[in-house]
């Protein structure tokens, strides 16, 4: 019994690090966009077609 505890436990972790990897990841990207587009309405005058 003590064994599926340890399981449990080391997927809890688990669980726990890549929740944490995803989110990190995802507030980056959504920064790096909010960046990256505010930039191209800043420089949207400069564009000629």
């Amino acid at each position: 019994m003590e064994a599926v505890y340890k399981a449990m436990k080391k997927g809890g972790v688990m669980s726990l690090v890549a929740g944490i990897i995803v989110l990190a990841t995802g507030i980056t990207t959504g920064v790096l966009l909010i960046i990256n587009g505010g930039s191209l309405l800043k420089n949207k005058k400069k564009i000629i077609f």
